[in-house]
């Protein structure tokens, strides 16, 4: 029986390369036009499809672990390929993966429950350098020198160095060779230092076995599971170094399967690590001849930092975006190249719905599908649900009981009528029934403490949460105003609140979010009392007996004409900037693009601004346009700049500029370098001028830009 969402309304967007259709297993449906969706990267074209190398992303709860596994087992049954899954966290002691493995017939390999030996006599002498390499970089990556290296080589040819104890032993006390052993000790003392953490210290009983028993390589998946161990131990950058490298030198070289996987679950701990990234990123570029596809699975790009790491994520050919925060979700899409209404529909992806982007054009939405057996076979949250069933049971129970002794403990229950809403209506605010919003409360009671500035950037914070969410019009970003308005009242500025009671009005808006709590109203301001008047004297009643010229009424006239006047043009002036920043802010997108040609390179230039409105990030990127030599972006006396190493930029140029009003343009010089452009040169520039309402102009001729946003 499949198990469809509840909720499958088709979604009006452009689909990238819609007639494209891959072959492979099922994975689910598109929710742009209904239609199946079905991929084997093995199986498609590799015109279309140049690697098979896939990158999952998503929050908790997206449905990325569920897809991978759900693909695995299809492609296992239904094509015979074979899987190893590096996996390091789970439930209870076990690994994500460790029910569809033994469901399959695989083994699970628990760390703790076997000992390794990386020197042992069934690894070729190549695959032991390499894997004592790699033990010592995951915990001493300045130790392997050039000196320390030749030491290591010629400890690896003592007779001693059978198990990583003898090794440490060769490298103390080596024998004389073509240097003497007094020079060979002193070389090899930091890898011996290193190496003794495996034996002596906090690693010891995961390397230091005397023999080892290899994995068969026939099995249709191996579960390498971690779950065990402390995620922030060195232990698992060690085990994973141990693991990629029999995988490489093992596994690839003896399996039979037509087609290969290698899944890297919480991938971030292992392209992050010293002792792993270069090994991973050899499997990347190799894959195509080795018949590997690596399956990375993991939260969100920003965990990979901006170095080498995230350029390796620039290699998957497959990508599977489930739901995100809307920055990281602006990332990610500049990173992999998604259109700008995949971005916009990250955020609101419900579980197991995802952006997929196969290949450098297909681009579509997508729900998984999976049957009930899948279902206990892939479920991770079996804590999380318990827990509510446990919590409904006895919040039933506990109303049971209330029920059946309301009459005999009604004296001992104290009744909490604090803050109770009025449940004779319907909820203000549309919000699940269990989530109440406090940020109100909290950021008037900052103001009733006195904490003025802490009030007003609560109140700044929640208004930039929920225009993105709900709009700058809706009454959700409007109840601020009212909340604003109240902070203005505590704080002593009562124009100002008037002004912002006002501007709700205007919009057509009751104030309907304003709590009748007197608790939080603040005390009506007081005149000072008028002065008791005093008795005219003498002097003063035939001064004023005198008939003097009746001119006060013609200056009053002119006085008055001349205010009337200028109040006049000044709310004429102000009701223009008001209706002209109306309109801005109703056409708020906060984000801006456009498509460039400079050079001979088509490039794009995104701006971003930050929910607060305080800042704006600029990112200028070329895609893969290979003319691409040079890029740099200018903003408010900012700029960067990126050179293309070999086929990469190391980083494309971003800016991130304060701004003092957030519904203003944003002015930024872009340059680019093409293919003829040398290293000193002077690069092709053009200014553009960025609107946060998703629109962007020439500085210099006025004309709107094209934009893929």
């Amino acid at each position: 029986m499949l198990r469809l969402p509840s909720s499958h309304a088709a979604i009006t967007a452009p689909l990238v390369a819609s007639s494209i259709r891959f072959p492979g297993i099922p994975i689910g449906r598109s929710l742009l036009d209904g239609r199946p969706f079905s991929l084997s990267p093995a199986l498609a074209d590799d015109r279309l499809l140049p690697s098979t190398n896939s990158l999952a992303l998503g929050g908790l709860g997206s449905g990325k672990s569920t897809t991978a596994k759900v693909r695995a087992r299809r492609e296992i049954l239904d094509h015979g390929h074979q899987y190893v899954a590096i996996d390091s966290f789970g439930e209870d002691n076990a690994g994500e993966w460790t029910a569809l493995t033994r469901s399959l017939g695989g083994r699970v390999i628990e760390a703790g429950s076997f000992t390794l030996n990386p020197v042992s006599s069934l690894f070729p002498r190549e695959v032991r350098e390499q894997l004592v390499r790699s033990l010592i970089a995951a915990v001493e990556p300045d130790a392997l020198t050039t000196h320390a290296t030749h030491a290591l080589q010629h400890g690896l040819n003592h007779p001693k160095a059978t198990s990583l104890n003898g090794l440490v032993d060769a490298l103390t006390e080596p024998e004389d060779g073509r240097w003497p052993a007094a020079r060979l000790t002193e070389w090899g003392e930091d890898a011996a230092i290193a190496l003794s953490r495996y034996t002596d210290g906090s690693l010891r009983g995961l390397f230091d076995g005397d023999n080892a028993s290899l994995p068969d390589v026939d099995l249709p998946i191996l579960c390498f599971d971690f779950a065990r161990l402390d995620r922030n131990s060195p232990a698992i950058p060690s085990l994973m170094a141990a693991v990629a490298c029999w995988a490489e030198h093992v596994w690839l070289r003896q399996s039979t399967a037509l087609h290969r996987h290698l899944v890297l679950e919480e991938a971030w701990q292992i392209l992050l690590s010293p002792a792993t990234s270069e090994l991973i990123q050899r499997l990347l570029k190799n894959s195509r001849k080795a018949g590997l596809s690596l399956d990375v699975v993991m939260h969100t790009l920003s965990d990979l930092g901006t170095g080498k790491a995230q350029d390796l994520a620039r290699l998957c050919e497959v990508a599977h975006v489930g739901r995100l925060g809307p920055e990281e979700a602006a990332i990610t899409g500049a990173l992999l190249g998604l259109p700008a209404w995949a971005i916009a529909r990250i955020p609101s992806l419900d579980p197991g719905q995802a952006i997929w982007k196969v290949g450098p054009d297909y681009v579509d939405i997508v729900q998984t599908v999976i049957t009930e057996d899948e279902a206990a076979l892939t479920d991770t949250s079996s804590r999380r649900r318990m827990a509510q069933q446990s919590l409904a049971v006895e919040q039933e129970t506990a109303g049971i009981e209330d029920d059946h002794d309301h009459d005999q403990e009604q004296d001992d229950i104290v009744p909490f009528t604090e803050a109770v809403p009025d449940c004779d209506g319907e909820w203000d605010w549309e919000m699940p029934p269990n989530v109440i919003d406090a940020r109100h409360q909290d950021v008037l009671q900052a103001a009733m403490d006195g904490r003025c500035n802490e009030a007003a950037n609560l109140a700044a914070l929640g208004e930039a949460a929920d225009i993105q969410a709900h709009g700058i019009n809706s009454d959700q970003a409007l109840s601020w105003m009212s909340t604003r308005a109240r902070v203005a009242d505590l704080c002593g500025s009562p124009d100002q609140a008037v002004h912002l009671r006002a501007t709700v009005v205007r919009m057509g808006k009751d104030v309907w979010f304003e709590t009748k709590d007197d608790t939080m109203t603040p005390p009506r301001h007081r005149e000072p009392a008028p002065a008791t008047p005093e008795l005219p004297t003498a002097a003063d009643q035939a001064a004023a007996e005198k008939p003097r010229r009746r001119t006060w009424p013609y200056a009053a006239a002119v006085a008055g004409l001349v205010v009337a006047g200028a109040c006049v043009w000044q709310a004429a002036d102000n009701e223009e900037q008001q209706e002209d920043r109306n309109a801005k802010a109703a056409a708020y997108k906060g984000r801006s693009g456009a498509e460039l040609t400079i050079d001979g390179v088509q490039a794009d230039v995104v701006a971003r601004w930050t929910r607060d409105g305080q800042h704006v990030i600029v990112l200028l990127s070329s895609g893969f346009d290979k003319a691409a030599q040079y890029l740099r972006i200018d903003v408010s006396g900012k700029s960067a700049s990126s050179v293309k190493t070999g086929d990469w930029f190391p980083k494309d140029p971003e800016v991130q500029v304060p701004v003092t009003d957030p519904l203003a343009d944003v002015t930024v010089r872009v340059a680019i370098g093409g293919k003829d452009w040398k290293e000193g040169a002077r690069a092709e520039s053009r200014t553009i001028r960025l609107s946060p309402s998703d629109t962007a102009f020439d500085a210099d001729t006025g004309k709107q830009l094209p934009s893929d946003l």
